[in-house]
């Protein structure tokens, strides 16, 4: 697991995340910690090394 800090695409806030390495490629829902708005979210990590992050809002 890689511990990843972003800022929330809702309240601007800057959370953390625990990404695992097998999720990597796959897109899916997590909820702010502070303000608890669906985030979607995407990674890709190559050699445990993180490449690709995106949070963004739902529409």
């Amino acid at each position: 697991m890689l511990e990843h800090f972003f800022t929330c695409p809702y309240c601007w806030e800057r959370i953390s995340m625990l990404l695992d390495p097998d999720m990597s490629g796959e897109v899916y829902i997590e909820d702010c910690q502070v303000c608890c708005n669906p985030i979607e979210v995407e990674f890709e990590m190559v050699d445990d090394k993180l490449v690709k992050f995106e949070a963004i809002k739902l529409q």
